[in-house]
């Protein structure tokens, strides 16, 4: 967190100079305390947030990979001279383990055009596709495999 308020201390700034640096710092560090002290912020759960960083970007690049594949797939749907799209309702399980797990499969199911997360109760997903095709292999996609290993590399950290 000291780095995102120097970060945000310089950028506001707009220059970089020795004295903006060492006032920001102070600054930084203030803000930090003030974080840690009234705000329930420790640097324990910094710690925690850095060691999940990577694991977050890099689902968020397969999401933005799965984005733009999907936005092909959907206007070759539409752009096509097919008879008729096939919009269809699935429901499918998941065995993910955590809530977030969950949400975040739902999420990136409605984020990628042509699907939308209808539901989700318990590990129950009702998913409406555009197309028939668009509904195949929704239960193991690969945002399910990725946010598994991320369940899968916490359970061996905690353990």
């Amino acid at each position: 967190m000291l780095l995102v308020y120097f970060l945000l201390w310089v950028i506001f700034n707009g220059s970089f100079t020795l004295e903006i640096c060492v006032f920001g710092l102070v600054i930084a560090g203030v803000l930090l305390g003030f974080s840690c002290r009234f705000m329930d912020y420790s640097l324990a759960k910094e710690r925690k947030i850095y060691r999940h960083i990577f694991g977050f970007c890099g689902y968020c690049v397969l999401l933005v990979k799965e984005i733009v594949k999907a936005n092909f797939g959907a206007m070759h749907l539409i752009l096509t001279q097919r008879e008729e799209i096939e919009p269809v309702l699935v429901t499918f399980h998941s065995d993910l383990k955590t809530q977030v797990g969950k949400v975040l499969l739902a999420n990136a199911i409605t984020l990628t055009p042509g699907t939308i997360t209808v539901t989700l109760e318990d590990s129950e997903y009702r998913v409406h596709c555009l197309d028939r095709d668009l509904a195949e292999g929704l239960n193991e996609s690969e945002f399910a495999r990725y946010i598994r290993k991320l369940e899968e590399e916490k359970q061996v950290r905690k353990g």
